[in-house]
């Protein structure tokens, strides 16, 4: 029988709380297969995909890839765990004149023949059907693995596919993902999903400064970020009023400080009022002025309660982009939309700033009033995995 072998990671360590990470896993793997027809098993550290339609498997493996707490899979043939069954499976394997090597794992210590004999008496078993075929122990061409499991079944496959690894979406809270329309942002995003946290998303834009395009550039990150994280309500702010002020009643070089200390309270009214635990960034330590340790201490000051992730923190940009390029939001990250980010733009903004700076600053305008009318504004967008 045709199935797809699932293979979790970081969950053999959870101990008693096993149980929910397993049961959040299944429950996410349902909903990224929703609308296919297949039959999903728990055996004993392992999944099993069976009874779906030959012709969709390869839809369902690139589905499964996506999952968070998925380590790896494999398309395999399942067959009852006996000596003679598993041989002539085997037997029917062709190498087609490549090196080759086979791999046993007996998880089921009642297989009478060890892990190594069995390896050997299945490797001289394919020589013999392919006459131009070689074993090479250390890098062979094809890997034949045999899993032999606790549920009496044995797994024959050549091919273990990666999947995200992590742990299972949703099984550390939810947080709210500061989403600019860079390339940072989206992969910061990733990043903490990959360790469990669901995400909302809040945008600020600018518009006239910023245009209808930079809003829709977003909303097409939040879409394709849906493919990994699942469905995304997305927060929009009007920030022009704010920026407005800001530019008209603040020193220049502290615009950009000003404006993220407003970003950051507004943020956490949010989280306080969807019941949201963090708040997740993209910054990167000195890529640029807003981002050095003085920035972030000062602009991190205003929050009362909520954690601020900083995954990307310690990364280099071109670390970044590879993983942007692989979640497939690189292209639409360097679409030349701007975000309100630029508007109003320093030539120097100051890069060591104080909060004593930053406070007096605030004294020039009535900070309060202009985060009550940005959540005033709030607009709410639904997307949705496709």
């Amino acid at each position: 029988m045709n199935v797809i072998l699932l293979r979790f990671g970081e969950l053999y360590l959870k101990g008693h709380n096993r149980n929910y990470f397993e049961s959040t896993l299944i429950k996410n793997i349902k909903s990224m297969l929703e609308g296919e027809e297949y039959k999903l098993e728990s055996t004993f550290g392992r999944y099993v995909i069976s009874n779906y339609s030959q012709d969709k498997q390869n839809k369902i493996v690139e589905k499964l890839k996506k999952v968070f707490g998925l380590y790896s899979l494999s398309p395999a043939i399942e067959v009852n765990a006996e000596v003679d069954t598993i041989k002539n499976e085997v037997a029917k394997i062709e190498c087609k004149g490549k090196t080759f090597k086979v791999f046993v794992k007996r998880a089921d210590k009642s297989f009478p023949i060890s892990s190594m004999d069995f390896a050997k008496d299945l490797g001289e078993l394919i020589l013999n059907n392919n006459k131009n075929s070689s074993v090479d122990l250390y890098k062979p061409q094809c890997e034949i693995h045999v899993d032999i499991r606790m549920n009496h079944k044995a797994y024959i496959f050549d091919n273990i596919i990666k999947c995200q690894g992590g742990l299972p979406l949703g099984c550390s809270g939810k947080g709210l993902l500061l989403l600019s329309g860079g390339i940072d942002s989206p992969v910061a995003g990733y990043l903490m999903a990959k360790r469990g946290l669901e995400l909302e998303a809040l945008h600020f834009h600018s518009y006239p400064y910023t245009s209808e395009q930079a809003k829709d550039k977003v909303i097409k990150l939040a879409n394709l970020l849906t493919d990994y994280v699942g469905d995304i309500k997305l927060h929009i702010i009007s920030f022009t009023r704010v920026q407005e002020e800001i530019h008209k009643r603040c020193k220049p070089e502290f615009m950009i400080t000003i404006m993220r200390r407003i970003m950051m309270r507004v943020a956490e009214c949010i989280c306080e009022k969807y019941n949201l635990g963090a708040i997740v960034t993209g910054e990167s330590l000195g890529q640029v002025a807003s981002q050095t340790m003085q920035s972030m201490t000062v602009t991190g000051n205003v929050i009362k309660e909520k954690p601020i992730f900083r995954p990307c923190i310690a990364m280099d940009k071109e670390e970044i982009i590879e993983i942007s390029r692989s979640i497939n939001t690189y292209d639409t990250s360097i679409l030349p939309y701007e975000d309100c980010c630029t508007v109003f733009l320093p030539k120097n903004p100051i890069i060591k700033p104080t909060i004593k700076q930053a406070e007096n600053e605030e004294q020039y305008i009535d900070v309060d009033a202009l985060v009550e009318e940005c959540l005033e504004k709030e607009e709410i967008i639904n997307i949705m995995r496709e």
